[in-house]
C-alpha cells in the first residue's frame, strides 16, 4: 500500500507539473522563474540534509560532477523545456519528454557499456514513429519557421540534456554519493548558476504584473515538483527497483494530457491519438522484460504440474 501511494503521488505530481509550468510563462522571464524555483528547492533540500545530519563533505572531483548535474538536470534542461512550452501545449511537451526513457537506455550503453536488449530497439522505433505521427502536421510542411516544430526540437534537446544529467546521477551513485546529498549540492550550484545567468542576460526582476497563479505554481513546482516528487521516486527506487519505478515515465504523460484537455483546451486529433498510443506502447515495451515474464509463467506452470 505504501509503495502504491508513493507511485500514485509521483505520477500525479510529475504529470501535473507540465500544466503548472504554463502559469510560469508570460511576464517573468524564464531564467528568473527557474532561479526562484531552485532557490526555494535548494533551501528545502539543504534544510532536510542538515536536519538529518547527512555527510556533506566531498572531493573536488565530486563537486565537478555536482556542477555538471546542476547544469544538465537542474538548469539547462529546464531552460530549454520552459522555452519549448512557449510553442507547445503541456500535453505535447510531456509526450515528447517521455522519450527520456529511450535516451537513458542508449546513453547508459554509451557511457557505462550496458548491453541493449533487442526489444528496446523495437520499442525505440515505435516511440520515434509515435513522435513523428504526433507532430506530423508540422513536420509535413518542412517549414523550419513553424513554431510547433521548433518547440519539438527544443523539447527533444532539453530531454537529451536531462538524459546526460541522469548519467551524471548514475555516476554519483556509483561513487557512493548519497542521492539527497548530491541533489542538495546540485540544486545549490543550479541556484548560483541561474543567478549568474540572470545577471548576464539582464533579465528584468520586475514582479509587479505577476498574478497569484504565478506564485502558487512556483511554490508547487519548487516544493512538490522538485522536492517531494523526487523524494517519493527515490524511495520507490529503493523499495521496488529502478525497472518498475521507471514506469512513471510512461504514466505521467497520461496525467499531463488529461489536465491539458481540461484546462488548456487541448484538442484531440486522429494523429494525436495514434501518436500517443505509439509512444506509450514503445515505452511499455522498453520497460517490460518479456523473457523474465515468460520464464515466470513457465516456472508457475511447472509448479502447478508438480502439485
Amino acid at each position: 500500500m505504501k509503495n502504491a501511494l508513493l507511485y500514485f503521488f509521483t505520477v500525479l505530481i510529475w504529470g501535473s507539473t507540465w500544466l503548472a509550468i504554463e502559469f510560469q510563462l508570460g511576464d517573468v522571464e524564464v531564467q528568473v522563474s527557474l532561479f526562484l524555483r531552485f532557490a526555494i528547492a535548494a533551501a528545502l533540500m539543504w534544510s532536510f540534509v542538515l536536519l538529518k545530519k547527512l555527510p556533506m563533505r566531498f572531493s573536488s572531483r565530486d563537486h565537478g560532477f555536482f556542477a555538471l548535474l546542476a547544469l544538465c538536470n537542474f538548469g539547462a534542461n529546464y531552460l530549454i523545456l520552459y522555452w519549448a512550452q512557449h510553442y507547445l501545449t503541456s500535453a505535447m511537451s510531456s509526450i515528447a519528454f517521455s522519450t527520456l526513457l529511450l535516451m537513458n537506455i542508449v546513453n547508459t550503453r554509451l557511457f557505462f557499456g550496458k548491453p541493449i536488449a533487442k526489444r528496446i530497439y523495437f520499442g525505440a522505433v515505435l516511440g520515434v514513429v509515435g513522435i513523428v505521427i504526433l507532430f506530423w502536421p508540422a513536420i509535413a510542411t518542412l517549414d523550419l519557421s513553424n513554431g510547433i516544430l521548433f518547440g519539438l526540437l527544443l523539447c527533444l534537446g532539453g530531454t537529451l540534456v536531462a538524459s546526460i544529467g541522469n548519467m551524471v546521477s548514475v555516476r554519483n551513485s556509483n561513487a557512493q554519493v548519497g542521492i539527497m546529498q548530491g541533489n542538495a549540492w546540485g540544486m545549490l550550484y543550479s541556484m548560483i548558476g541561474l543567478a549568474v545567468f540572470v545577471l548576464i542576460s539582464g533579465a528584468s526582476l520586475d514582479f509587479s504584473t505577476t498574478t497569484a497563479t504565478y506564485w502558487l505554481s512556483l511554490l508547487y513546482l519548487s516544493t512538490f515538483g522538485t522536492v517531494i516528487a523526487f523524494a517519493c521516486y527515490f524511495v520507490l527506487l529503493r523499495n521496488i527497483g529502478p525497472e518498475k519505478a521507471s514506469y512513471v515515465i510512461v504514466l505521467f504523460p497520461l496525467v499531463a494530457v488529461i489536465l491539458s484537455t481540461l484546462f488548456e483546451g487541448f484538442i484531440w486529433q486522429l494523429n494525436t491519438v495514434y501518436g500517443f498510443i505509439f509512444v506509450l506502447l514503445g515505452n511499455a515495451i522498453v520497460l517490460t522484460p518479456f523473457d523474465k515474464v515468460a520464464n515466470a509463467f513457465k516456472l508457475r506452470k511447472q509448479r502447478r504440474a508438480l502439485a
